[in-house]
């Protein structure tokens, strides 16, 4: 499995989840950059994403929908704050609505991803930071651990050409 580490700290409000793939950094960096890509993982297996809008660019915006097994939809957004490819980008993602409005009622967070070579793979250290303390635990009893998780262990399936559960 990708995800090696995962730790949260109530006091610096951030959740952070590091992950070890077997592909070079630039097939790492693709899965985010390309969006037919970032929706085969970027949900956790049973509630699998669409992305609607991609603009991995500072400034851009990325909206998505999960749908569950019950057809129920969520949605979230990115707004787009700095990209380094293939290295890292930041973000703010947050809860929308069906327009792709924030939810204010759910926490944003602010990320950061960041990619580096080891070992012949990639390590990608994935941070999110919460304005609050009640932010983090409100994710953090949401399942947000269980989901990222399911999440990105999907990467490798996705790199090695194997079924996700899009497919």
């Amino acid at each position: 499995m990708p995800v090696t580490d995962v730790t949260h700290d109530l006091d610096a409000l951030t959740l952070t989840m590091t992950a070890r793939f077997a592909a070079p950094i630039d097939q790492v960096w693709d899965v985010y950059a390309d969006p037919r890509k970032l929706e085969k993982v970027w949900g956790p297996e049973t509630y699998p994403a669409t992305v609607v809008d991609h603009e991995l660019a500072p400034g851009g915006r990325v909206t998505y929908f999960m749908t569950g097994p019950e057809g129920d939809k969520h949605y979230g957004y990115w707004e787009v704050d700095a990209v380094d490819a293939p290295r890292s980008f930041t973000f703010r993602d947050g809860f929308a609505d069906e327009t792709f409005a924030k939810n204010p009622e759910l926490p944003e967070s602010t990320n950061e991803f960041v990619f580096s070579e080891v070992d012949g793979g990639t390590e990608a250290v994935y941070t999110s930071t919460y304005a609050s303390r009640e932010g983090l635990e409100q994710v953090l009893a949401m399942g947000v651990v269980e989901g990222a998780t399911s999440a990105i262990n999907q990467i490798d399936a996705l790199l090695a050409g194997g079924a996700t559960s899009t497919d």
